[in-house]
């Protein structure tokens, strides 16, 4: 196979392991729509380049197979927009300033950027401005998609990268305030957070229900 046709196969199979987290190579393969053996081969190639890593697990009789999944240099492959500056100053003013000046500054920054989301998802249905939301911020680089409530209300908004992980480590006020975001981007509806990186999991999520649908249960997981 040429240079031409292994870098697709490259990127969607790094993609594809950012989004499930850990997955066999009979399962990629399938998904790629090539062989085994081919997959097995592209697999050892990112293994070489420090990007993946396998686990052997045993699930019944037969042999082990292996699981594999991105390692932290493999994260570090897609694009991240936590940049060294907004670090350090995030750093700076966190010394210099009164905690509650800070938590200020964060919610501010949090109303701007939903008054932006608000005017760019526009009006109609939940659906549809979710798909909006989701597409404007896998352009932002949080590699994001859209699925159906696993208790049938409303939808869920994984996000298997974050384009801020670097500063949501040092800072969690920062994932608050992405939560505070999503609510104030869908005012007319109940936003909760279902699982979050940085406690577990390989991904963010925010489960988004129209206002009433959630009132009479508790979301499972579910984080302030």
């Amino acid at each position: 196979m040429g240079a031409s046709a292994q870098a697709p196969t490259r990127e969607a199979t790094l993609t594809l392991l950012l989004r499930q987290g850990e997955i066999s190579a009979g399962a990629l393969a399938n998904e790629l729509g090539i062989s085994v053996q081919a997959m097995r081969r592209h697999l050892r190639t990112l293994e070489e380049e420090g990007l993946v890593e396998a686990s052997s697990i045993t699930a019944g009789p037969g042999r082990p197979s292996n699981q594999w999944r991105l390692t932290q240099q493999g994260h570090q492959h897609f694009p991240d927009g936590s940049d060294t500056f907004a670090l350090n100053l995030l750093e700076s003013m966190a010394t210099s300033l009164p905690p509650e000046t800070l938590a200020t500054l964060l919610e501010r920054q949090a109303h701007e950027k939903a008054h932006q989301y608000r005017h760019q998802v526009g009006e109609g249905p939940l659906e549809q401005r979710i798909r909006r939301l989701v597409s404007l911020r896998s352009n932002e680089g949080y590699v994001s998609e859209m699925v159906q409530a696993e208790n049938g209300h409303g939808w869920c908004i994984n996000e298997f990268h974050c384009s801020v992980q670097r500063i949501a480590e040092e800072f969690p006020a920062v994932c608050d305030q992405e939560l505070q975001l999503i609510r104030m981007t869908f005012p007319d509806c109940r936003v909760e957070r279902v699982h979050w990186r940085l406690e577990s999991g390989h991904s963010c999520g925010f489960q988004i229900s129209p206002s009433g649908a959630m009132s009479n249960e508790s979301t499972p997981g579910s984080h302030p």
